[in-house]
């Protein structure tokens, strides 16, 4: 008989990124507690200020969300009056999204927070192993973003240094 067992959960890595995740969004909602915004609504809120005029769709891929729930995300948005949706002059069933001056008001309110939240997850690390912690999270999530349900449009898989050479030189 075999005897195999799972391994530890301290042995995976997929075990620690969703830990750091529920802690990410605790700390988050600390420090923004007083608005009452999600991470989700903040990225939406802030990829539509970066970008007025974005439809749905568009909004989904630029923040990695799932596009069948981001409406819902939408809806509460729009229900707080920060955000709102115009028909295409192109495409009416298309909507494009908006921020309304409370939803401007709002990021302004909420970014020393959400300032305050990326620190204090950062906090534990010195400086430089900060640096690199953020480098290895942008090389993970870009080198697997097409694995994910909800692929982000933002991000694109980096090559290594010897293919950007070779794709140079062909061009």
């Amino acid at each position: 008989m075999s005897s195999s067992h799972s391994p530890a959960l301290e042995e995976l890595p997929g075990h620690y990124i969703r830990r750091l995740q529920q802690i990410a969004v605790a700390i988050f909602l600390e420090e923004t507690q007083e608005v009452g915004i999600t991470p989700v609504q903040f990225a939406a809120l802030a990829a539509v200020q970066r970008e007025p005029g974005l439809d749905q769709r568009r909004l989904a891929g630029r923040i990695g969300f799932d596009t069948s729930t981001i409406g819902s995300v939408i809806d509460r948005l729009e229900a707080r009056g920060w955000m709102v949706r115009n028909s295409s002059p192109g495409d009416r069933r298309v909507r494009l999204l908006m921020l309304t001056p409370d939803g401007e008001d709002l990021l302004r309110q909420v970014e020393p927070g959400m300032r305050r939240a990326q620190k204090r997850m950062l906090a534990p690390l010195p400086p430089e192993q900060g640096e690199l912690f953020m480098a290895m999270l942008k090389t993970l999530v870009n080198a697997n973003n097409v694995l994910s349900r909800a692929p982000s449009v933002t991000s694109t898989p980096e090559l290594p240094a010897s293919r950007t050479r070779a794709k140079a030189s062909k061009g």
